[in-house]
């Protein structure tokens, strides 16, 4: 019997933790209790399922199979925060954001270098994050932390778990990684400001 490669268990651990903070958001958006912002979701779900196919594309294998799996998963929140109208109170800002998401993919489609590709949807990823960010500041109870220390977590496995590290493959788990770090110490400095 052929033991399985540590890639492939890494992977998997971090599909396992992919679900692991996933279904205690989505109950938690059913219950009321979290409200994602919508331009995020939909941001991070189209960026998200875009550089999975880099991934791919870039000979990621196994590493990329969490990528995946949460873009499905992100598509899935983006329009539970759309049927539970959870936030969706939109700036301007927010529309910025927005369209750079959508301007950014036809890239995808007329490039051939995924490698730009990577990087302007993974930079999208990012400011895809204001909305949340600005949101949390407001209210640093309406996230979770644990969802975002799951998913810090789950982008350096995946970064280990990667058959093939480049600039590709490695880009977005790191940048999403240190994103949920920041929202995370941002949301804990403004939940003891509030409690004081």
């Amino acid at each position: 019997m052929e033991a399985v490669p540590y890639k492939e268990i890494l992977s998997a651990t971090a599909i396992a933790l992919t679900f692991a903070a996933f279904v205690p958001y989505i109950r938690a958006i059913l219950g009321g209790t979290t409200k994602p912002h919508l331009f995020s979701w939909i941001i991070w779900s189209i960026t998200t399922f875009v550089i999975f196919l880099a991934q791919l594309e870039a000979n990621g294998g196994v590493g990329a199979w969490p990528i995946g799996v949460s873009a499905v998963i992100t598509m899935l929140i983006a329009l539970l925060a759309y049927v539970e109208r959870s936030d969706i109170t939109i700036t301007k800002t927010d529309r910025l954001f927005l369209v750079f998401a959508l301007s950014a993919l036809p890239l995808w489609y007329f490039t051939s270098d995924p490698l730009w590709t990577v990087v302007i949807l993974t930079a999208v990823d990012v400011f895809g994050f204001g909305p949340t960010f600005r949101k949390a500041y407001a209210d640093p109870y309406s996230e979770p932390l644990l969802f975002y220390y799951l998913f810090s977590i789950r982008d350096l496995l995946v970064i280990v778990a990667l058959e093939n590290r480049s600039v590709i493959t490695v880009l977005f788990p790191t940048a999403m990684a240190t994103s949920c770090l920041f929202l995370i110490a941002m949301m804990t400095l403004r939940r003891r400001v509030l409690a004081t």
